[in-house]
């Protein structure tokens, strides 16, 4: 495995998002049309949510480097998930990215996306964290949300075609401006801390420390400064609608804490 010690640090948090032979970038295929976007009053039936995301995310695992089963990355997941069947009654499934970009994301269907290079930097209870957070979204219906408003605001900018009744199958460019909108939304604080704390909790019945969340988010913290990102980077951007990490990771402390919960001793001197 190459070293990866300036990786592009993209924030976990957010329903986010080249195919090639070696380990690619994270595929992002660039909005045509840089104009404002305006969300239309547009109704979608549940059906056609559930179509359209379905949609979208077979579009994302076949342009993006999917691990196989007995590949490394996909049995240390699997290992880690087993168990993990559904979140507030949604059926969740997971795959890696082989990709370089440090990320995951999830889907309002379930879908649960790593990326690998985040595997590389995570132990196994920082990253059942990470995972325990973007599965929040998921059960608090944040991604399904934010779906909506990416679809509406950019596949669908034009307004809903449907057959039957049935939604009408998007375009390699409306997928594409789909993706852009969803790496371009954000979640707001309240969503973020609310994931955050079910991310805790999700550790603590898995019976694994809920330190983990805080350590998780000091990683990312130190990838970010190793960046050596400026205040107008595309990095500090994608942070500049979230808690900034400082808060997030002293949020995490102070609830270990307080529960009386021991740090990690690997980390206790960090």
């Amino acid at each position: 495995m190459k070293n990866r010690k300036f990786l592009k640090v993209i924030v976990l948090l957010a329903c986010v998002v080249l195919t090639a032979p070696a380990m690619a970038q994270f595929n992002l295929k660039k909005a045509i049309s840089g104009a404002t976007k305006v969300a239309q009053a547009v109704t979608l039936t549940d059906d056609q949510m559930s179509e359209y995301v379905k949609e979208y995310i077979d579009w994302m695992d076949a342009h993006n480097q999917v691990c196989a089963d007995d590949n490394a990355y996909a049995i240390r997941l699997k290992k880690l998930t087993e168990g993990l069947g559904e979140a507030d009654g949604i059926p969740l499934n997971f795959k890696v990215y082989y990709v370089t970009d440090v990320n995951a994301f999830a889907c309002a269907d379930g879908s649960v996306r790593v990326f690998s290079s985040l595997m590389d930097i995570m132990s196994d209870e920082e990253l059942l964290g990470v995972i325990g957070h973007e599965i929040g979204h998921v059960a608090h219906r944040d991604s399904k949300k934010g779906f909506r408003t990416a679809l509406l605001t950019s596949a669908l900018k034009d307004g809903v075609s449907s057959q039957g009744g049935k939604a009408a199958t998007l375009t390699d460019s409306q997928l594409g401006d789909l993706t852009e909108a969803l790496v371009n939304a954000r979640y707001s604080q309240k969503q973020e801390c609310g994931a955050d704390d079910y991310g805790y909790e999700f550790l603590k019945k898995a019976g694994k420390n809920p330190w983990a969340m805080a350590l998780s988010f000091q990683k990312l913290k130190e990838l970010e400064e190793q960046s050596g990102a400026q205040s107008s980077s595309k990095l500090n951007q994608l942070f500049s609608t979230h808690p900034d990490l400082d808060l997030r990771i002293k949020r995490m402390e102070e609830r270990a804490t307080s529960e009386e919960i021991e740090k990690p001793a690997s980390s206790v001197s960090k």
